[in-house]
């Protein structure tokens, strides 16, 4: 912690090494997160609806409770972890205030969105359906720039901080 506040993470090979690898784990479970979306479902409502609510004419049973518990029980866990990690890099990439609050806020937003989409879907109404794809969309969106820009700070050895963290006066 001690590297990446004093700046001195730009000179420290083994921490840039680091941050360098998990931003390329993350960029695999980035694709991964994308081709399990792909091979449930598409980005349209019908087939959102059909994955959550089942479909006769495809033999597809709806959700159940216990499978959509279990699978937001660890994603949930999962999730936050990555995304505090994730996130806590931002406060050391060298980006206005405003830019890092968006890069902070929107992923753990969608993260949820996009989880409880899928119980709104299945258990509210099935127009939460358009959520689950926003959300999706979203996320990952804001997990590429998240990755884009933690690889940004380590590979231009850039330091310079152009806000503080502080609250403006």
């Amino acid at each position: 912690m001690r590297f990446v506040i004093t700046g001195e993470w730009t000179r420290n090979r083994l921490l840039q090494t680091i941050v360098a690898l998990y931003a390329l784990y993350v960029s695999a479970l980035w694709v991964t997160n994308g081709l399990l979306y792909f091979s449930k479902m598409s980005l349209s409502y019908a087939s959102v609806v059909a994955y959550y609510l089942g479909s006769e004419e495809r033999f597809l049973p709806p959700r159940s409770y216990q499978g959509l518990l279990e699978v937001s029980h660890f994603h949930l866990f999962a999730m936050g972890i990555l995304l505090l990690v994730l996130t806590h890099l931002m406060l050391f990439v060298p980006l206005k205030n405003g830019t890092k609050v968006w890069l902070i806020v929107l992923p753990f937003l969608s993260g949820f969105l996009d989880e409880g989409s899928g119980w709104l879907v299945r258990f509210v109404h099935p127009g939460f359906a358009y959520l689950k794809i926003a959300s999706f969309l979203l996320l990952q969106g804001s997990l590429a720039a998240l990755i884009i820009a933690a690889l940004w700070a380590v590979f231009t050895g850039s330091q310079r901080n152009l806000d503080s963290g502080l609250p403006e006066d």
